[in-house]
């Protein structure tokens, strides 16, 4: 599978990485900008290509209809996001259960143009007190950027504009959504 996620990435997408390469066992991929579909298939060859299993959270019914299969084999982890349930919570008690869980989120939570990030992937990070590390999936370079990793200081006002920073320039694969 590594060589076809070389091929398809670095050959036929031409596509190169800029960064780190993540290797601590818990953290917050905070991945921006998601913008279309084909995303999720460029993170799944993203973590082929640099070697550690990256998991994403769903709701609990895709885990339990027809494609339930794929979605736990490729890393996926079921949460029930009822309102009575505490997802940050809930993520966080992922963290504690397992040795190795990293987590990627799109601060988004949508793949059209937002002005406002949400912010569960930051208090994710503080409950499981585990790093951040933002990926920008930048299609107008061809390019998946790492940044080091970081601890959020709960600070929100504080942190968010550093965050921001980092995706300042990058493109979608839908521009308009960017």
């Amino acid at each position: 599978m590594k060589s076809l996620a070389s091929f398809l990435y670095h050959k036929l997408m031409g596509w190169t990485f800029e960064g780190p390469m993540p290797r601590i066992p818990k953290c917050v991929f905070a991945v921006v900008p998601h913008t279309h579909w084909m995303d999720f298939f460029v993170g799944l060859m993203i973590r082929e290509l640099i070697g550690v299993q990256i998991n994403y959270i769903g709701k609990k019914s895709l885990f339990e209809g027809p494609l339930g299969w794929f979605f736990k084999k490729t890393g996926g982890a079921p949460v029930d996001r009822s309102k009575r349930s505490d997802t940050v919570e809930a993520v966080a008690d992922l963290f504690r259960e397992r040795e190795e869980f990293r987590l990627a989120l799109a601060p988004e939570g949508t793949r059209k143009k937002v002005d406002t990030w949400k912010t569960g992937f930051y208090y994710i990070a503080i409950a499981a007190e585990v790093p951040i590390i933002l990926v920008a999936f930048d299609y107008g370079a061809k390019t998946v950027r790492f940044s080091e990793p970081m601890y959020p200081t709960g600070d929100y006002e504080k942190d968010f504009p550093k965050y921001r920073e980092f995706f300042k320039g990058v493109v979608g694969k839908v521009p308009e959504y960017t």
